[in-house]
């Protein structure tokens, strides 16, 4: 009888982690209805045993650095357990890497995100190396050859793992080299020299810090050319299919995303063709980099949800003091608090996605900075406050939560941490006003429909430096709320204007007002 076993949440399985109102009402409304149907298959994927086997598999059996081979040949190879393989192999199988660069159909990213979002809560880790081949493709395009020989591999859908000639394999992955170990996000404080050759090529000499997936077949690295930081195209593999050097001295020893190798690589008379003009590294890599923002806005997005779907699922299960722990009306207060939070990062990084599907470019340099700093910067909290919904169980690691919280903070310090977000705004406010005005143009006819958000828009003003968190935190609730008050259901919209806009909140989750409808927020956010 000591071993009879109740009162314990059975495991979320079985379930379509697709079905989420929020998100596929925002899936129609970008124009990828389409994809509805493909969402959903790849929701019940997602919301099986095995995947969620192979995610433990792939973080509990880490990747391992083998620099030489068992003759004492050079390699420079990382291995991954098979599971990392599946997860990549469905990844880059349902089109969530380059593919939407080559997809003519309308709503091609905002599908894409959608999937990006839905697989991710699955495993985070592997979307990194999907993230970054994603956004490598509008770079490349800087270097129309290179675009032409790579682009169409780099959209395929067969994932294609391996170091051989780019050109022999079915499909490729995409990195990137930027960080350096004396300048961090000070990239102009590289050290990289590149040499042009004789030949058209160059030749590359110098340590980064940061480079994650280095098994992918192609780089994107900043370097100092003779007239000034410059991007290039590092190939693994050589198109005479010769091992370029590539050599890793080191694979990072990290707080979460241990799923995904992130490796210090050393250039040393390195191959790389230069990509955009001697000069203009920043400018040619920025494309990129956009892009993986965009990513780590939905991929916190994906965090939450997934942190949200486990602690509503387990106090729906769980009994104590007399009934289910989500009936008890504290606990229901902090699962809609939790639910407004997940709802309003989901509709934010949809809406960026249909920007990028619209060629929204104004509304784009500003907006995606501004969910890069606030979502990022809320996904730590609501996993740990999920967490603690499950108690006891959601600090052991059978439960997933470590897992999620351990990878909450990295879309934070990706792509430049909150400092460096929040003087972007500040430098896209000061020198691209036409993006202020469209950022305008997107909250202010919101702003009509709620006075709190009307006074919230009105209070916006250019700030100076030591403000600029304020005003990130400020432009972020405010684009939030406005998709809220037109998107949510009113009861939801009230109560996050409220929380967020109008003071009647307090300091931790769980103190929304008394007369919230927590019932009907929690019954919409819950795991189908």
């Amino acid at each position: 009888m000591t071993h009879e076993v109740f009162n314990q949440a059975p495991p979320l399985v079985d379930y379509d982690v697709a079905a989420d109102a929020g998100l596929l009402a925002a899936v129609e409304r970008e124009g990828a209805g389409w994809a509805v149907g493909d969402l959903h298959r790849l929701g019940k994927l997602a919301g099986t045993a095995e995947p969620q086997r192979w995610a433990d598999e792939a973080n509990r059996y880490e990747p391992r650095l083998l620099t030489h081979d068992r003759y004492g040949h050079r390699v420079d190879e990382v291995d991954f357990h098979p599971s990392w393989h599946r997860l990549m192999e469905v990844a880059v199988g349902e089109g969530l890497a380059g593919a939407p660069w080559a997809d003519e159909r309308g709503g091609a990213h905002v599908a894409r995100a959608a999937g990006l979002y839905v697989w991710s809560q699955v495993e985070a880790g592997h979307s990194c190396p999907i993230s970054m081949t994603y956004a490598v493709v509008p770079a490349l395009r800087h270097a129309p050859e290179l675009a032409a020989a790579y682009g169409p591999l780099l959209t395929s859908r067969t994932y294609d793992f391996g170091l051989r000639a780019p050109g022999t394999k079915a499909g490729l992955l995409a990195g990137m080299g930027m960080t350096e170990k004396q300048g961090g996000s000070d990239v102009r404080a590289n050290t990289t020299r590149a040499t042009p050759g004789a030949d058209g090529t160059w030749r590359l000499r110098g340590h980064k810090w940061f480079t994650s997936a280095p098994m992918c077949d192609l780089f994107l690295v900043l370097a100092q050319a003779p007239q000034g930081l410059s991007c290039f195209l590092v190939p693994r593999v050589l198109p005479d299919g010769t091992r370029n050097t590539f050599r890793i001295q080191r694979l990072k020893d990290k707080l979460g995303n241990r799923s995904n190798a992130s490796s210090e690589p050393e250039f040393d008379d390195t191959v790389a063709w230069l990509v955009g003009e001697q000069g203009q590294g920043i400018r040619t890599i920025i494309e990129m980099v956009a892009m993986t923002r965009l990513d780590c806005v939905t991929g916190s997005a994906s965090g939450m949800r997934a942190a949200l779907s486990q602690a509503v699922h387990h106090t729906r299960h769980r009994s104590a003091f007399g009934g289910p722990l989500a009936d008890k009306p504290v606990m229901r207060n902090v699962l809609a608090d939790l639910a407004l939070e997940s709802e309003a990062a989901t509709l934010l990084a949809m809406r960026l996605a249909g920007a990028v599907d619209r060629g929204e470019q104004a509304f784009q340099r500003l907006a995606i900075a501004v969910g890069k700093f606030w979502v990022c910067k809320r996904q730590p909290a609501v996993v740990g406050e999920a967490l603690e919904c499950l108690g006891g169980n959601g600090y052991v690691e059978d439960s997933g939560m470590p897992r999620l919280y351990r990878d909450a903070p990295l879309n934070s310090i990706w792509e430049g941490s909150g400092n460096v977000q929040a003087l972007d705004i500040l430098r896209t406010l000061d020198r691209e006003p036409d993006s202020l005005d469209a950022f305008l143009a997107e909250v202010t006819p919101a702003a009509q429909e709620d006075r709190r958000l009307a006074a919230a828009v009105a209070a916006l003003t250019t700030p100076k430096q030591d403000e600029a968190r304020r005003t990130a935190e400020r432009m972020a609730l405010v684009l939030q709320a406005s998709l809220m008050v037109r998107y949510a259901p009113p009861a939801t919209a009230d109560a996050f204007c409220a929380s967020r806009l109008g003071g009647e909140w307090g300091h931790t989750f769980g103190t929304l007002s008394a007369n919230v409808d927590t019932a009907a927020i929690v019954e919409r956010a819950a795991p189908a």
